[in-house]
Parts: C-alpha cells; structure tokens; sequence
C-alpha cells in the first residue's frame, strides 16, 4: 500500500526535486504507507545542515534544533513545505502560525525556546 504527498521546496534545496530548479520546486512523491516525515527527509537526500523550517499541511512542525516533527506518520494527500535554513518562510506564517502539537511541547519544555531569527 502506498500514500501520495506534495512537497514544495523552497530556496536552494530546490535542487534536490530537479537539477535545474531556481528557488522553488514541487514534486508529488510516492511512499510506502506509514512513511514519516524522516523517511521523506532521507528519499529527498536533504542534509539536516540545509533544512530549515517544515511544514506539514501548513502547520509547522519542524525548526533547525527542533526536530521532533520527524515522526510524524504521513498520510495520502499530505502536503509538506520544507525551506532552506537561510529562506525566508512564508510572510503569512510569521504571526500566529499553526504549530503542530509535538512541537509546541518540545518549545515549551527548552530555556530558550529553540526559536532564532537566523540559522547558522
């Protein structure tokens, strides 16, 4: 049994949908039912040192630091935004962003709330 995502790219890990791609790219993948977030993470071959915030069904659910988005089991129809650790993420996301509920736990438990306004 399989699920089918839409991933959007976003900066220049667009590189890793096609060669060529310039800032953005979108690809509808197929995976094995079950798949997580890590699994798709790891089909695409983006480098954690690259990865930015993620998205899934415009929820946040992963920043640089805080990756316990990873487990998330995709379902069929999922869509999932993944940015570069140097791109800007949406303008529309930067206030009152939906925040997956594994993620707000893991901000809530750190000293200092594991969110930067750059990436190193």
């Amino acid at each position: 049994m399989t699920i089918h995502v839409e991933i959007r790219l976003y900066g220049p890990i667009a590189r890793y949908a096609k060669e060529n791609a310039l800032g953005h790219a979108r690809l509808d993948l197929e995976l094995p039912a079950g798949s997580t977030l890590a699994d798709l993470i790891r089909t695409l071959g983006i480098p954690a040192e690259e990865r930015g915030i993620i998205f899934v069904n415009g929820n946040v659910a992963a920043f640089p630091g805080v990756e316990v988005g990873e487990e998330i089991v995709l379902r069929d129809g999922d869509r999932v935004g993944l940015f570069h650790r140097r791109s800007m993420w949406p303008f529309q996301y930067r206030f009152g962003a939906a925040v997956r509920p594994e993620l707000q736990e893991a901000l809530r438990r750190r000293e200092d709330g594991g969110i930067r306004h750059s990436y190193k």
